[in-house]
């Protein structure tokens, strides 16, 4: 049942171009592109167990040397391997000083982290552009959705292989008992790093598509609140499965979508402010409270009912 349900969504996107408006495909694209950014930080948050607040600022390293590299005439593969590189450098970089820290310590650390990365962006203004940001080359909107679709089938497979390895056994060890993968010979700072470099990686690439995805990049767009956003995306759809990554992109894109409804039903013309965070919250109490293992979980139980 599962392998036909696969089929037929692989088959559904790749008749998308076809048959979907430019926006449509533009909406999917953004899901392939959050699925690379959520495949790095379920790794590092739902199976090594390390929560990190600073995902935002990987993607924005990513995005920004995308922005410069491509303005300066580098082919495609070259910058996006260049900023996956450069994204994952950052994350040892973010992990080394924070690598025996854990808990609501580690968030703060990484939280601080990322402020940090905003305000290099914003402050840098001969690289960066500052507060103005940078403008981003336009690409061919069918050629670029399937390289945002191989992305994100990528991260999900090298996903998979990556815990099915001595290092995923490594990671969830981490995550189970940090005291006891020491005990069995685990050494911890030292996965803690890869683990962040890992996710520092696919947070990179992600930030490269977006780059090109948007056309733009500024320092805003980076800051804690995409951060927050990822993490509930992943506890909506499924903390620890690959599954939960596409259900909670999916919901990551809908949930704007169905704001726009409801201030066009109720006659907004200027949305309440911060209603897309409470929305967020909303959606995530409710999951906490009806799906504690997320809506993959929750939909995997009902089928089996």
């Amino acid at each position: 049942m599962r392998r036909t349900l696969v089929v037929i969504v692989l088959l559904a996107l790749a008749a998308a171009p076809a048959l979907l408006s430019p926006w449509g495909l533009s909406q999917l694209t953004f899901v392939a592109i959050y699925i690379v950014a959520g495949t790095g930080l379920m790794l590092l948050a739902g199976h090594a167990g390390q929560l990190s607040l600073c995902h935002a600022a990987f993607i924005g390293v990513g995005a920004y040397v995308e922005a410069i590299l491509h303005a300066r005439g580098w082919p495609l593969p070259v910058s996006l391997l260049s900023a996956t590189i450069l994204a994952s450098v950052t994350g040892i970089v973010a992990a080394w000083p924070a690598r025996k820290l854990s808990g609501i310590y580690l968030a703060i650390a990484t939280l601080s982290f990322g402020f940090i990365v905003q305000e290099i962006f914003m402050r840098w203004e001969s690289v960066t552009g500052g507060n103005a940001g940078l403008a981003v080359a336009n690409l061919d909107a069918g050629r670029f959705y399937w390289l945002a679709l191989a992305a994100s089938l990528g991260a999900l497979w090298l996903l998979g292989r990556l815990l099915a390895g001595r290092l995923g056994r490594a990671f969830i060890a981490l995550r189970e008992d940090m005291t006891a993968a020491t005990a069995i010979g685990i050494a911890v700072p030292r996965v803690k790093v890869t683990a962040f470099a890992l996710a520092a990686a696919f947070g990179g690439l992600a930030g490269a598509l977006y780059a090109h995805q948007l056309r733009f990049v500024s320092p805003e767009q980076f800051d804690w609140v995409m951060s927050i956003e990822l993490l509930m995306m992943l506890v909506i759809g499924g903390l620890g499965t690959r599954a939960g990554i596409v259900i909670g992109a999916v919901f990551l894109i809908v949930l704007p979508q169905a704001i726009a409804l409801l201030r066009d039903g109720l006659g907004w013309v200027t949305p309440p402010a911060g209603i897309e965070l409470f929305a967020f919250g909303f959606a995530l109490v409710l999951t906490l409270r009806y799906a504690p293992a997320g809506l993959a979980g929750w939909l995997g139980k009902s089928a089996s009912l």
